[in-house]
């Protein structure tokens, strides 16, 4: 399965993650049937983002079946955005994704997986701006970033699909050193 393949060339870097993005029917419980799905196999959702489908991406992913096989590229996946209210993607963060993956395949799910960068901020103000800037400084475009903080004394997760992911790995591994050196240090 590619995403065996995509889980094992990033293991080393814990900051990129498999990404699950599923489609369903835009209707009342379907999202709580989701997470009772989830919950009752013991699997936890680090990050989550619902938002309507666009509806040539929901045939495509129909089209492709359960193959996992992609019958367009990423980026055509990815630059189709127009909006639909007859169903919904999903976008998530599992804390077991072989797991979530027969799941949802059990299930008769339409869901593809991606590799993204997941970081955890500090929550000061300023702080996605560095990140943002440092993707733009690399030449790196952003196809879409989520996250969120619980409260304010606590850290932020984002997560970011960028177009060049191992360009983005690379970067950020070191950035995230970086970064850690300077808040020992009190170098903000």
């Amino acid at each position: 399965r590619i995403y065996k393949i995509v889980k094992r060339f990033y293991e080393e870097m814990k900051m990129v993650r498999t990404e699950i993005s599923l489609f369903m029917k835009n209707a009342p419980g379907e999202l709580g049937n989701l997470a009772a799905l989830f919950g009752s196999a013991g699997l936890t959702i680090d990050a989550l983002t619902f938002q309507d489908a666009p509806a040539d991406v929901q045939q495509l992913c129909k089209a492709r079946g359960k193959s996992l096989k992609r019958i367009a590229s990423a980026a055509s996946y990815n630059s189709m955005r127009k909006d639909s209210v007859e169903f919904a993607l999903i976008r998530l963060l599992v804390g077991d994704t072989d797991k979530a993956v027969d799941l949802l395949s059990d299930n008769d799910y339409i869901f593809d997986i991606m590799p993204v960068i997941a970081l955890e901020l500090e929550n000061n103000p300023g702080e996605l701006a560095k990140i943002t800037t440092k993707f733009g400084e690399e030449g790196i475009n952003i196809n879409y970033v989520y996250g969120s903080v619980s409260r304010p004394d606590e850290k932020c997760l984002f997560v970011f699909c960028p177009e060049d992911i191992e360009q983005a790995a690379k970067i950020f591994k070191g950035w995230q050193r970086t970064r850690k050196s300077e808040r020992e240090s009190g170098i903000n």
